[in-house]
């Protein structure tokens, strides 16, 4: 036993146990689970006329006393178990308010729906992948005595895409407080949208909700450079949301006009600084309108929803934009396993963090986002269904349903979270064989899939 190392000898343990099924059934149920929760508690389920005991359960019948449910983090690099299952529920919030299913009609398939693509704007030279990176016939250097041209061929895996040419001459203040407003430039690009529809039809910007809804649902993505852009699907309804038709001037071109012109429009001001002054902020000047168009298949559609699924579960360092844990003294940014680009970013924040004009953005707080304090996703309410419906409907699925007219009465308490070195071996185990299942059942719902 001493030959062994510590994981082995803890498995072993484990294994030993009488209790070892029974934790195996909850690490299961876990879906393998990095890092569950350990709760401590109990429940009763009473009849709400006679009061009598319909159900019970608690803890103290359990392995350790304690029950392991999930830690639902979407972030992959976090916990793999967890964020493949965000995805999957992701995944389907966003096809239902493209094809409809979870309570919401198909016909939002042939309602005007756009997929939008909003930048930020430029904050300096980068340099950028593909044919010759940024060419100059004249050269020329910065007044940093750095080169304002490159013409190297960078590789898509080369870490200098996204790094500035010259770091002195890049705009870091304005990029972290980019992050900052860009949230509330979202809010206000979607309250211009439906004054410049309801403008467009000669109706006062008050009565839009009288005739029509504009429903959405938008991802935020770090680009190469560290900065955030926003994917949206955008879908118009009528006033009732997706059960309703929308008037017939509702049209996927007048759509396209209204997002297009506002997203040129609309602004956000940063609260006055001395040391930085006041910044306006735009979108950037890349701006990508693809109207999705209802087919046989809803190849499209699947594609969306399958993209925004996957982004939702990366991690701030799986794309190399900041970290994925907060950081507490400006000590922690220098040791942070980043670029120098993001460093610099991250320094930023906890400078600008410290003047008294931008308490209220909580730079150092979200310093490790590089100043984004925003959801990765956000939809609006009439959009399709929510997170917690499919979480109700997978549990309802594998048989946890609720007893109408009962009284639930719930006890719990946090008493742990994590696993032992044997205990994470094993779940780790059992989220693999999850993802071995779960790929096995996709290649047989292909066509000609486990065919012989």
């Amino acid at each position: 036993m001493r030959q062994l190392s510590e994981v082995d000898r803890d498995a072993i343990r484990i294994a030993q146990d009488p209790h070892f099924s029974r934790w195996l059934e909850q690490i299961t149920a876990t879906g393998g689970c990095t890092h569950p929760v350990h709760l401590s508690g109990s429940t009763t389920t009473l009849d709400g006329t006679t009061g009598e005991i319909l159900r019970q359960y608690d803890t103290r019948d359990e392995p350790g006393e304690r029950l392991l449910v999930r830690c639902r983090n979407r972030r992959a690099t976090v916990c793999a178990p967890c964020s493949r299952l965000h995805a999957g529920d992701t995944f389907h919030l966003v096809r239902a308010g493209l094809m409809g299913g979870k309570n919401v009609p198909t016909a939002v398939r042939n309602r005007p729906r756009l997929f939008v693509t909003l930048t930020a704007p430029s904050f300096g030279a980068v340099h950028r992948a593909g044919e010759r990176c940024r060419p100059r016939r004249d050269g020329g250097a910065c007044e940093h005595g750095r080169p304002l041209g490159c013409g190297t061929e960078h590789a898509a895996t080369d870490p200098l895409i996204g790094q500035p040419l010259c770091p002195d001459c890049y705009d870091y203040n304005g990029h972290v407080l980019w992050h900052a407003h860009a949230s509330k430039l979202w809010d206000r690009f979607v309250i211009d949208v439906r004054r410049r529809l309801a403008s467009s039809v000669g109706l006062v910007q008050s009565g839009f909700a009288d005739h029509a809804r504009l429903s959405f649902a938008r991802v935020a993505e770090y680009q190469k450079r560290a900065a955030v852009h926003v994917h949206a699907v955008i879908r118009l309804d009528g006033p009732d949301g997706p059960t309703d038709e929308p008037p017939a001037w509702g049209t996927t071109d007048r759509l396209t006009d209204a997002v297009r012109a506002s997203a040129g429009r609309v602004l956000v001001r940063t609260p006055y600084s001395p040391s930085v002054g006041g910044i306006v902020f735009r979108w950037g000047a890349q701006l990508d309108v693809r109207p999705l168009h209802a087919d046989s298949a809803g190849s499209g559609d699947d594609a969306v929803a399958a993209y925004v699924a996957k982004y939702v579960t990366k991690g701030a360092s799986e794309t190399g934009a900041g970290t994925d844990h907060k950081v507490t003294t400006r000590a922690d940014i220098d040791t942070a396993p980043v670029s120098e680009h993001v460093r610099t970013l991250m320094r930023t924040c906890w400078r600008l963090g410290g003047l008294p004009e931008y308490s209220s953005l909580r730079l150092r707080e979200w310093a490790h986002t590089l100043g984004y304090r925003g959801h990765i996703l956000t939809k609006s309410r009439a959009y399709s269904t929510t997170y917690a419906a499919l979480r109700a409907e997978r549990a309802q699925h594998v048989g946890h349903t609720e007893i109408p007219g009962a009284i639930t009465d719930a006890h719990w308490r946090y008493v742990g979270s994590g696993h032992t070195p044997g205990a994470a071996l094993i779940a780790a185990g059992v989220a693999e064989d999850v993802a071995i299942n779960r790929a096995a059942a996709a290649e047989s719902s292909q066509p000609g899939g486990g065919a012989v």
